[in-house]
């Protein structure tokens, strides 16, 4: 089976802020580039924080309501620090949490899940900047048609990794829900092939309604 990878995945050529660019430059980077956030690098290009709307509207939400009306939001000290702010490596949130190209979806989506983040910069062996995926990136595989889902279930996972012929086992995909039929030799196949065709890129759900000839999954009698 093919896992798409971050590499296949990410954005490249990505637009990024240096250490000491001033506030309003952010603002009208973000803006011009019309992304919501931006990766900040040191001078050997290596990702060292991510500075993104959120973190530059700190700094409004920190200041006074003129009418009195909605008060001064407690900050922590680091929040008040970033809000205080007036350069990338002061706003931006750090360190920055990177992926390799070569990861797959799961682990990738893994890390952003761990960390709480909805991007992650992509670094190279010498954790220099490559590229950006996004959690809509990720998402993507979810685009792919059913019937390239369908012959990656029917070719790769069962008749080139289980040794199954299409008339054994039959495969439905609609809307990335796969439907298994048919029937194996034994029941211990069953969960295998299930979780095989979760793992296929695109898959939202598996149902099975497979039948089995033996059931090894049972324990013999004590002393049988």
């Amino acid at each position: 089976m093919h896992h798409r990878t971050v590499a296949e995945l990410m954005t490249r050529g990505v637009v990024r802020a240096r250490r000491d660019m001033p506030f309003k430059e952010i603002v009208r980077l973000l803006t011009e580039n019309d992304v919501t956030a931006v990766p900040v690098v040191d001078d050997l290009d290596h990702p060292i924080g991510v500075v993104s709307e959120a973190d530059l509207l700190r700094k409004s939400a920190d200041q006074a309501d003129p009418s009195g009306r909605v008060p001064v939001p407690h900050l922590e000290a680091w929040e008040r620090a970033k809000a205080e702010g007036s350069r990338a490596e002061e706003l931006m949130s750090a360190p920055a949490v990177c992926a390799r190209p070569e990861w797959s979806v799961v682990e990738a989506a893994r890390l952003m899940e761990a960390h709480h983040v909805k991007r992650l910069p992509v670094v190279d062996e010498a954790d220099r900047l490559l590229g950006i995926v996004s959690r809509g990136d990720l998402l993507r595989i979810f685009l792919r048609r059913d019937d390239a889902i369908r012959d990656e279930i029917t070719e790769d996972v069962l008749w080139r990794t289980m040794g199954l012929a299409p008339s054994e086992v039959t495969v439905d995909v609609r809307d990335g829900r796969v439907d298994l039929g048919g029937s194996v030799e034994v029941r211990s196949l069953i969960p295998v092939i299930e979780r095989l065709c979760r793992s296929v890129d695109g898959v939202v759900s598996v149902a099975e309604h497979i039948a089995f000839q033996t059931d090894d999954t049972r324990r013999s009698p004590t002393g049988s």
